[in-house]
Order: structure tokens, then C-alpha cells, then sequence
């Protein structure tokens, strides 16, 4: 968090209330919900692709395709907004480096040893570490909610531990535990987010920052490991994460925090097992064992006690002098 705080915005810029039910919460869990889904399929097309193009390029590529797709509606809102860009610079820098640069990278680098139903069910611990920001900036959780992340946690662990929970991690695990803290990083970051921006010109901005942070690893990728073919089998994939993974669910997820916060969006995001299990299944033909139906329902099961926590706590924070004890 103190890393978050050194990278703050002028004063035009607060950090976002979260608003109450009723004020576009259904919205914003429904983009959460469509960016869940539609990621998933992107852990499905890492995994697909791990044989054929290295993960340095399928990142740089997919970002690109991702530009590309977004250009025609940001780029002028973008160029008439400079002024504001240069100004938030380093916060954008920072988003740009976690969202984009590092996390994706890290899921491709992940694909290369690891079924894609473990890595959705590893990324399922990102919304712990948008919690755990939420807490260290002084919202209380509450004991369910806390609850409910442990044994969250615990099917995780369960699962990286091939059920134990001894940390006896393999190299795909701990890319992928690393790639969700950066996204859980990230999604924390978003609500520091300068409001002024606008979303599309917060997008591409992004985009661009992070393809030129990647652009020095792609030049090395490409000098040691050589380029990969092009044809229907990785550019299908590609297109598919550059323009639905990247330009749609970024638009949505970061719209969808903006409306119910990261917490409340992450968990959402705990479906993302359920949906990369089918989806692997059906396209990779990889099948989901006693371990990870028994991690699954860890996991999800965490999210709904969880997710139970919240009306109780809202009505408490509504209450008569809830906001003095704050």
C-alpha cells in the first residue's frame, strides 16, 4: 500500500466511494460477470498456444491487436486529453506495468507447464489481495468475509499443493501466483484512478505504455528464441485475446470496479475455476480430477460465505453514526 500511496494523483483526483446498491451495482457486477467469462477463455488460449509462440511475444502481440481495437474510438479523446496523460503519467505507468506488461506475460509464461484449469483456479486468490489493499486502507472486512477468504485461500493452497498444504510449488504455480497478485494489484490501483481521464483514454493509454514496456523483451525474446508462424492456429488466438481479453474485459473489469469497487468485483471473479474447468474441458479436452472439484468448491464456497458478509455490513455502515466510528 505504501508503494500505491508514493504514486498519487493532484488533488482533482479522489479516490473513488464505492456507491450503494441501486446506484449501478447490478451494471457493475454484470461487467465484472462478462469480463470473468470472457478471460477465461483467455487462460484456455495461453495454454492452447504455449507450443507455438513464446509467451514475451503472445504478450506484445496480444497488446497490439489490443491498440489496434481500441484506436478508432480513444485515440482522438486521447490526443485532445495529453495534457491530463502527462500529468498522471506515473500513475498510468504503474497500471500500465501491472495490467499489462507483467500479469499477462506471467499468465503465458504459467501456460507453459500448467493445466489451464489450475491456472483459473490459482488466479481465483487475486480478489484476496484486492481485499487485503481494501483492509490496509482501513475498511473493515468483517469476521465473515474474512472467513470466507481463508478457506478461499485454502482450496488454493490445496490445489498448488496437490493436496497438501505444504508449499512444494512448481514453476507454472508460482507464475501464476505472481501473476495474481499483480492483477489483484492492479485492480486495487484502479480506484485511484484520476475520474477526468475517462475510461477509454485510461484504456488506451495503458495499452500503449504497456507494449512499449514490452517492447525491450520482445526484441530479446525474438533474438534468442526466433519469431513463431503465422497462421490460422495463433493468430485466431491472438485476435481473440487482443480485442475480447484485452479491449472488451478491460473496459468492463475496470468499468465494473469503478461502479462496486475491486473487492465486491473480485468476487465475481472467484467464477473464473468454474468457467476455465468447462472450458478446458471442451476445447483442450483436459479433465478436472477429485482434487480440483474439492478445491473448487474451497473456493467457491469462501466466495459465498463471503459474499453472504456484505449486506449485513452495509446496513451496519449505513447505520446512525456509522460514518463518525470511521
Amino acid at each position: 500500500m505504501a508503494l500505491l500511496d508514493r504514486i498519487r494523483t493532484p488533488s482533482t483526483a479522489k479516490p473513488r466511494a464505492v456507491p450503494r446498491l441501486g446506484q449501478g451495482v447490478g451494471l457493475g457486477l454484470l461487467l465484472a460477470l462478462l469480463a470473468t467469462v470472457v478471460w477465461s477463455g483467455s487462460f484456455v488460449t495461453s495454454r492452447g498456444l504455449h507450443d507455438a509462440v513464446p509467451p514475451v511475444q503472445a504478450a506484445f502481440w496480444r497488446w497490439i491487436v489490443a491498440l489496434l481495437a481500441v484506436a478508432p474510438f480513444a485515440l482522438r479523446e486521447t490526443w485532445r486529453r495529453r495534457a491530463l496523460v502527462r500529468r498522471h503519467l506515473g500513475f498510468l505507468t504503474l497500471a500500465a506495468l501491472l495490467g499489462v506488461t507483467v500479469y499477462n506475460t506471467l499468465v503465458n509464461q504459467a501456460g507453459l507447464d500448467t493445466p489451464a484449469g489450475t491456472m483459473g483456479m490459482i488466479m481465483a486468490a487475486s480478489p484476496v489481495v484486492m481485499a487485503g489493499y481494501e483492509r490496509l486502507g482501513g475498511q473493515r472486512l468483517g469476521a465473515r468475509r474474512t472467513t470466507g477468504m481463508l478457506i478461499a485461500c485454502a482450496g488454493v493452497l490445496l490445489l498448488v499443493g496437490e493436496g497438501s498444504l505444504a508449499l512444494g510449488l512448481s514453476a507454472g504455480a508460482l507464475w501464476m501466483i505472481a501473476a495474481a497478485l499483480c492483477f489483484g494489484s492492479y485492480s486495487a490501483l484502479l480506484r485511484r484512478r484520476p475520474a477526468e481521464l475517462g475510461g477509454l483514454v485510461f484504456l488506451f493509454a495503458t495499452f500503449v505504455l504497456g507494449a512499449l514496456l514490452l517492447a525491450p523483451v520482445y526484441g530479446v525474446s525474438l533474438a534468442l528464441q526466433g519469431g513463431f508462424e503465422f497462421r490460422p492456429g495463433t493468430v485466431g488466438p491472438l485476435l481473440y485475446v487482443g480485442v475480447f481479453s484485452s479491449a472488451v474485459a478491460f473496459f468492463a473489469w475496470n468499468k465494473a470496479v469503478a461502479l462496486v469497487g475491486a473487492a465486491r468485483a473480485g468476487v465475481v471473479y472467484y467464477l473464473q475455476p468454474v468457467c476455465v474447468a468447462l472450458l478446458s474441458y471442451t476445447v483442450l479436452g483436459e479433465r478436472t480430477g477429485v482434487l480440483q472439484v474439492l478445491c473448487m468448491v474451497l473456493i467457491l464456497g469462501g466466495v459465498v460465505l463471503g459474499a453472504a458478509s456484505g449486506t449485513g455490513e452495509r446496513a451496519a455502515a449505513r447505520a446512525p453514526g456509522a460514518a463518525s466510528r470511521r
